[in-house]
């Protein structure tokens, strides 16, 4: 038989008949029926007993402070039994029975009472050849506690006895390898913490403290925290305190002050409703104001905190609760409890009498051994429930009282289904059912893994893969109203469905905050870094402290609480803000600019200036002055000259690549034949000198004006062949440089060969030195063929200007560099349009008497 096998008997000298060696003693209830079920509930708030042994004599452990919440969960039980027994529906034909023993909140006495479920309190049992039969009890429906929880059930489950707890809420309970029996109606803490963190997520709150109880409730309740708050990355633990079983005034001194300095303004509490009164007559020595609280299930509806000297601190707490229900007819059925007078020494009828004790404040006479003698009135067991005070009738927050509803029916629909069997087609080896006759505890774990049914309150019930009920939370607030009373009002819920996954459902308008602004509190290690900056994380300390570091020029960060600051990309540079992109200013020498806009108004001024003398020279073509000065190639000077100024235009506005191909190509070219034409006069003039001289007259015949134009044709086509050669193998391009200036571009013209740019300028700058040396030679020629003066000067002028032109180019940069040689074209063409007509034209036009063959040539022999 099953009981003999899982706990101490022994055989008698009978081979048939076993006997207990000792029995427990308990506070129960019972009520006999087809089927009995088992139940656990904690009546008392704690327990002292001499021993944890055997004894020869009947001792009952002296369970100490009734809890009335507790009586009304055991009768919850009686209650759904007696309305399954009443519904023909439901198990007809088979009436339940149950069987629940007191806790008293101790592991001891729990394990104890569960042992004596299972196995029975019969002295003495009789066994069948088979050794087969039913445990006195199916299944237990308890315990409250976790730890006790996990103690039962891990002895339980080798046999697979069913247990359903209404109140256990360990994540732990849910490994099916270490609890393969165990079911609950109440969710997992797992999900009870991911409750939480989506409160702390609603509300942002990413600092917070978290007190636990030193139990497996506390303790895993934490590891749990932990993992999914890492897992999430919502926020960080400020501390973690376990507060202690007893009342350790040093240690939960040390703990408010903790949570005194902290900078986290949120307290998460896993704990018990005793470590929380503890706690809290801490709180209140210090004066620890300014907290918002959020309770766990286990202490989200204590009324023990809801007095007016602890809403100062506890007011705008926001508590998980288990989900609240309604159940018609238990006000009634509590009602109907009565005391039976003629039974005053039965023991098995103690708890009834000691709840009817603590009610009226009365006692029974003579009061058992072992009891608390009350003192007051005699208990007649006639007093009306209802001319009390009491929460024991207040129907409105059935919370776990609706969990040990559930359980009830959910054993009950197991048994249904179990019943429902038909021969030869059950689930069983040999396609075989069982029979309550025979019935094994594991046999029932099978039906009860697949009940599936919808409660009279619209819930549905039903187990996981991990004897976990389908989870669903009521989020609670607590409000201190304005004449000092105090209510627990439902604010939210927390549900998790197959479609949606799980939700949180709040109503904000409804929360109370305990606080001045009658907001929700900031609750953070560092604010939040707005956009434009990025995280840096303190070293040493938890990852939701750090500090707010501006991003770096160029890069930009466009969320909040960025760990990086994003590069912008090339052409884009990023805003003052740095949270976003612009695109980077575009810089080049442009005409709009006042910079342009001068450089442009002296290229056309060149221009007029050289139109105009060449107009002037043109309309004196036949006087002597225009005439004694080689006007061919004073007219191909000056029309040189006026492609000079103009190909500078070239270098103002936005680079493209036929400007910037055709802007030293066209300024090599002008030049070259600007510098021709002043090299092919000066040969001229010493021409004409050594003409002059006897013997001297072959000289002329290599400088008539043929030779003269092929010069000049020959000399320029070279620098045409330059450029041509330049452009084909490495052509100058436009170029956007992002190495000047990070936050703009430059567009200029890269020359592609440095080379081909070198020899085009040498080749200029050859020339001109020629010109320069051969001019300077002919200075001192006699006063009608003074024209080398001129020339020397102007060609000083133009060398002067592009020596000086070299250095300031390459340290210019960008639009700059352009502008310098800009500068440096108009320089030297301005230099030498002055420099070699500025006389004549002086003469021309405001001397014209000078303007003779007679005063040209007579000027040298009045020298002379």
């Amino acid at each position: 038989m099953f009981s003999f096998s899982f706990f101490s008997l022994v055989s008698s000298s009978l081979p048939s008949v076993c006997q207990l060696w000792k029995q427990f003693h308990l506070n129960g209830l019972h009520k006999d029926g087809d089927v009995v079920l088992g139940g656990l509930f904690e009546v008392h708030y704690s327990a002292v007993f001499p021993e944890l042994s055997f004894t020869s004599e009947p001792q009952q452990p002296s369970c100490q402070g009734f809890d009335i919440l507790g009586f009304r969960h055991a009768q919850t039980m009686a209650f759904a039994i007696d309305e399954i027994n009443r519904n023909s529906n439901l198990l007809p034909n088979v009436t339940l029975g149950y069987s629940f023993y007191d806790n008293c909140a101790t592991l001891g006495v729990a394990f104890r009472a569960a042992l004596s479920l299972v196995g029975g309190q019969e002295g003495q049992f009789v066994l069948d050849n088979t050794c087969l039969g039913s445990p006195p009890v199916l299944a237990i429906v308890g315990d409250s506690s976790s730890t006790n929880s996990i103690a039962i059930s891990s002895v339980l489950g080798l046999y697979k006895v069913p247990m359903v707890s209404y109140f256990a809420t360990c994540s732990c309970l849910s490994d099916r390898q270490q609890f393969p029996s165990f079911f609950r109606t109440i969710p997992s803490d797992a999900f009870q913490v991911r409750a939480m963190l989506q409160i702390l997520k609603r509300f942002g709150w990413t600092w917070v403290g978290l007190l636990i109880s030193d139990d497996d409730y506390g303790l895993h309740a934490a590891r749990s925290f932990q993992s999914d708050l890492a897992q999430s990355g919502g926020g960080c633990l400020a501390y973690l305190e376990v507060l202690p079983w007893s009342n350790d005034p040093a240690e939960l001194r040390r703990i408010v002050n903790v949570m005194k300095k902290s900078t986290a303004r949120v307290v998460i509490a896993f704990a018990h409703e005793s470590h929380m009164v503890d706690l809290m007559e801490e709180v209140v020595k210090q004066n620890v104001t300014g907290l918002q609280w959020i309770a766990s299930e286990a202490w989200t509806a204590a009324t023990v905190l809801q007095t007016p000297n602890l809403m100062p601190y506890l007011g705008g707490t926001l508590g998980i609760a288990i989900r609240r229900g309604e159940i018609p007819g238990l006000r009634d059925f509590l009602l109907g409890i009565r005391p039976d007078s003629d039974l005053n020494n039965n023991y098995e009828n103690s708890i009834v009498r000691q709840f009817w004790e603590y009610t009226f404040q009365c006692q029974f006479s003579p009061p058992p051994a072992g009891w608390l003698d009350t003192g007051g009135a005699l208990c007649t067991g006639q007093e009306d429930l209802e001319s009390v005070v009491t929460t024991f009738l207040d129907m409105s927050d059935l919370r776990p009282e609706y969990n040990v509803y559930k359980a009830v029916y959910a054993l009950a629909y197991a048994l249904d289904d179990m019943l429902q069997c038909v021969p030869g087609r059950g689930p069983f080896r040999g396609h075989s059912c069982a029979s309550l006759q025979k019935l094994q505890p594991w046999q029932l774990v099978f039906y009860l893994e697949r009940i599936n049914f919808t409660t009279a309150f619209g819930d549905q019930v039903s187990f996981d893969e991990n004897g976990d009920a389908l989870p669903i939370y009521d989020v609670m607030n607590w409000r201190w109203l304005t004449d000092g009373s105090t209510t627990v009002q439902t604010v939210g819920v927390v549900k998790k469905s197959a479609s949606t996954g799980e939700e949180l459902t709040l109503d904000e308008d409804r929360i109370f905050w305990n606080f001045e602004s009658k907001k929700p509190p900031r609750s953070v290690c560092s604010e939040s870094c707005p956009p434009g900056t990025r995280i840096a994380r303190r070293k040493g300390e938890p990852v939701c402290c750090f500090d707010c570091i501006p991003c770096s020029d160029g890069k930009f960060s466009n969320e909040t609480d960025s760990m990086e600051c994003i590069s912008c990309p090339e052409d884009f540079w990023s805003s003052p803000q740095h949270d976003h992109c612009i695109p980077k200013r575009i810089e080049f020498l442009s005409y709009h600019e006042p910079l342009g806009i001068c450089l442009t108004t002296a290229s056309l001024l060149g221009t007029l200036i050289c139109t105009i003398v060449l107009g002037v020279f043109i309309y004196h073509r036949s006087t002597p002055m225009v005439r004694a000065n080689n006007s061919e190639l004073s007219f191909l000077l000056l029309l040189s000259l006026k492609l000079c100024f103009l190909c500078s235009l070239l270098f103002i506005g936005r680079p493209r690549l036929w400007t910037c191909q055709l802007r030293h190509a066209a300024f090599g070219i002008s030049f070259v034949l600007c510098v021709s034409c002043i090299l092919v006069k000066t040969m001229v003039v010493l021409a004409v000198f050594k003409a002059s001289k006897p013997g001297g007259g072959a000289s002329l015949k290599w400088f008539g004006a043929v030779q003269q134009r092929g010069t000049v044709l020959v000399l320029t086509s070279i620098q045409a062949a330059i450029c041509t050669a330049w452009l084909v193998s490495s052509s100058p391009a436009p170029h956007k440089n992002t190495q000047y200036h990070s936050d703009k571009i430059v567009y200029e013209c890269v020359i592609g060969s440095t080379v081909g740019f070198a020899v085009l300028l040498g080749y200029i700058g050859f020339l001109a030195i020629i010109s320069f040396l051969l001019a300077f030679l002919a200075r001192n020629l006699p006063d009608n063929f003074n024209e080398a003066k001129l020339i020397t000067f102007s060609m000083l002028i133009f060398c002067a200007v592009w020596v000086a032109f070299i250095p300031a180019y390459i340290n210019s940069p960008g639009k700059y560099a352009d502008a310098v040689e800009v500068f440096a074209i108009m320089a030297s063409s301005l230099g030498l349009l002055v420099a070699l007509f500025g006389p004549k034209c002086f003469i021309i036009l405001l001397r014209p008497e000078r303007n003779t063959k007679k005063a040209i040539m007579g000027r040298g022999t009045s020298k002379t």
